[in-house]
């Protein structure tokens, strides 16, 4: 009698039939799922899970309802053995209303967040970092709750792998890694492209445990799951389990590709078939073997009546869609900029933080020299002070992981605000903001909140050349799912901010470096928020309508103070908002000027300044009365050179000439 089997007769039964149900329905739904497809019921693709039942079985048995898991492409079986509703599950295949995600998500992005499911996802290895920010907030809260992070061969190979486990290593998270070893990517096998011969010696790196075992043995999972759990929980820090395993189909169930494995390969590993090795060894159990016909016969009808419920489901509505990308935005009442007392911006945005977070204690800061440095731009000088390092946490260098760990932070319940040092650092975050803050909502069918604010100093004006001086709004006004934020004074600042604190979407919040220590502004002391989505008329003028963002405000309001001594009227309109834009403000500006000029220091081509322009054209077309004029950068990286740099940022002058063009 192998180890297994004598374990299997140990056991109580009611675990066997625990494991063995969990199994059994996977499969069954895997089974149900190829045919489906097969037929044309289920479209697009399924990444089917059949062969690796044990991994998720074992694992997941041993987790409560209140603990996280994060799937991954192949997460049919991890939704299943947290305990999703399977009939929802497949309408969410067939693309129906009644799916979890509301037919948004589809397979690769099936969840149901109501068992802490952190959304199954299409982005290799982004689990890990989402998953840091789940085992993060739960140590923050001080619960017992543990995150599991599953995940493929091929995400070893990630970047974020190894940055995620250095972070969960660091800051000790209850947090356990499962590798689903299957051995081949879409085609590759993983000898190719690995350097280890297990993924697991990995860990040693980073000063966790890890272990290989067999993730066909669904009770050396069940085993091994049970001690990382354990040592989650009892604040012992993370683990990496690498469970060898098989995959019964190809890559995904669309691939129309040969299949490179070798036939001795699957005969040996379909040998291994986790339900049968378990059949074989549990029918010693005479309590249990009792009990297998049944279970097998429940999970049989269970699916029957998925197929039917999924079937019989609604199409998604396009007003649905369009309500699942942002969630509402808050109502506040703009007290505006009184008072005799004054800030810098630097000094605005440090009042918000500090204001929000004793207020809230969800909020916590994070990013690289935050705590006790205080930020580059000293924006959190004080807060570690005051609120501890456990809710302001200098991070490792690690701009993909640690902003991922702000997301699953925000799925899990929490308000970060992460810092980038230096907002051209941000194309390190790129996946993080893009695939998973702005899309979490929608694809899980506008039911979770993504609160994090991503915030940091863009910009030229202080010779630190090309990649440190980029203004980068653009980028992110063209993404669906965020809110993109620009003050230009320390009034704006401090309302803007603590309304994206407040916010229950994911919003990019831009600051431009000169302005942190530059001119001072009336601040109220009282904590306040701004209108997301409502622009600042900051000069009111009849002949002419300028847009100006960040930097270009005051450079714009200069202009029209001078140009005024020629008898030239010019409204100076600040958006305030890039996304969603205040267009009702800019057009009622333009039916009275009947002129626009949009300045900002991004690139001209392609930036936000393009977009102003259109959305005049389109739907204030019949009052203008010159063509619009938009100033922003040529098509070049930032210089060094003091004199070139000069040159590159659009100036009070350029902005001058080019409204005495059109009047």
């Amino acid at each position: 009698m192998n180890m297994s089997s004598s374990r299997a007769t140990l056991l109580p039964a009611e675990t066997l039939a625990r494991l063995y149900s969990v199994m059994v329905r996977i499969r069954l739904f895997e089974e149900k799922v190829l045919e489906l497809f097969q037929a044309g019921v289920v479209k697009g693709t399924a990444h089917s899970y059949a062969g690796e039942e044990a991994i998720a079985a074992g694992v997941c048995f041993h987790l409560r309802p209140d603990d996280y898991i994060g799937s991954y492409h192949r997460g049919h079986g991890h939704c299943i053995a947290k305990g999703a509703r399977m009939d929802r599950m497949l309408a969410e295949l067939m693309g129906k209303a009644s799916g979890y995600c509301g037919g948004l998500g589809g397979s690769m992005h099936v969840a149901d967040m109501a068992l802490n499911i952190l959304g199954a996802n299409g982005i290799v290895g982004a689990t890990m970092p989402l998953g840091a920010g789940a085992s993060l907030a739960s140590q923050i809260r001080k619960t017992d709750q543990v995150t599991v992070a599953f995940f493929g061969d091929g995400a070893s190979n990630q970047g974020v792998f190894h940055e995620a486990l250095n972070l969960a290593a660091v800051w000790k998270l209850p947090m356990i890694f499962v590798c689903e070893n299957n051995q081949w990517a879409l085609n590759t096998s993983i000898l190719k492209t690995s350097s280890v011969e297990r993924i697991s010696a990995r860990a040693a790196a980073y000063n966790i445990p890890g272990l290989t075992i067999d993730g066909n043995d669904v009770l050396a999972v069940h085993e091994a799951a049970g001690e990382a759990v354990a040592r989650a929980r009892a604040g012992q820090g993370p683990s990496l389990i690498e469970a060898m395993t098989w995959r019964h189909t190809q890559h995904s169930l669309r691939v129309n590709l040969p299949d490179p494995r070798s036939q001795a390969a699957m005969d040996e590993w379909l040998a291994r078939d986790p339900i049968h090795r378990f059949e074989r060894w549990a029918h010693e159990n005479t309590e249990f073997a009792t009990q297998r016909a049944a279970i097998r016969r429940a999970a049989e009808q269970e699916i029957a009546d998925a197929v039917a419920f999924g079937l019989a489901g609604d199409e998604p509505t396009l007003s649905q869609m369009f309500a699942a990308v942002l969630g509402p935005h808050l109502a506040h009442h703009e007290p505006g900029p009184t008072g005799s007392r004054t800030l810098t911006v630097s000094e605005a945005l440090n009042e918000a933080l500090h204001q929000e977070m004793a207020r809230d204690d969800s909020v916590f800061v994070m990013g690289e020299d935050v705590a006790e440095t205080g930020g580059l731009f000293q924006v959190s000088k004080g807060l570690s002070e005051k609120f501890g390092e456990a809710r302001v946490r200098d991070t490792p260098i690690s701009e993909a992981t640690f902003s991922g760990a702000g997301v699953g932070a925000a799925i899990a319940g929490m308000r970060p605000v992460i810092e980038v040092q230096i907002f051209d650092f941000v194309t390190q975050m790129m996946d993080m903001i893009v695939n998973q803050a702005a899309k979490f909502r929608f694809m899980l069918g506008g039911k979770p909140s993504v609160p994090v604010v991503i915030r940091g100093p863009q910009g030229g004006g202080i010779r630190l050349a090309a990649q440190h001086s980029q203004s980068l709004e653009a980028w992110f006004a063209h993404i669906p799912g965020l809110v993109v934020l620009a003050p230009s004074t320390p009034y704006d600042a401090k309302g803007l901010l603590t309304a994206a604190i407040r916010d229950d979407n994911p919003v990019i919040f831009l600051e431009h470096k000169l302005l942190y220590h530059g001119p001072v502004g009336p601040v109220p002391v009282e904590p306040y928020a701004i209108p997301i989505g409502k622009a600042s008329i900051k000069r009111e003028g009849t002949d002419i309508t300028v847009v100006a963002t960040l930097a270009m405000v005051a450079r714009a309001l200069a202009a029209a103070s001078a140009l005024e001594r020629e008898g030239i009227s010019v409204e100076v309109i600040d958006p305030r908002t890039i996304r969603p834009l205040d267009e009702e403000t800019i057009l009622a500006s333009v039916r009275k000027t009947g002129r626009l000029v949009v300045v900002h220091e991004a690139v001209k081509t392609g930036g936000f300044g393009a977009e102003v322009a259109a959305m005049v054209m389109e739907k204030a077309f019949d009052w203008l009365d010159a063509p619009v004029v938009r100033i922003g950068a040529p098509d070049v990286p930032m210089p060094f050179n003091p004199d070139l740099e000069l040159a590159v940022i659009p100036s009070q002058k350029v902005i001058e000439d080019a409204i005495r063009t059109i009047i």
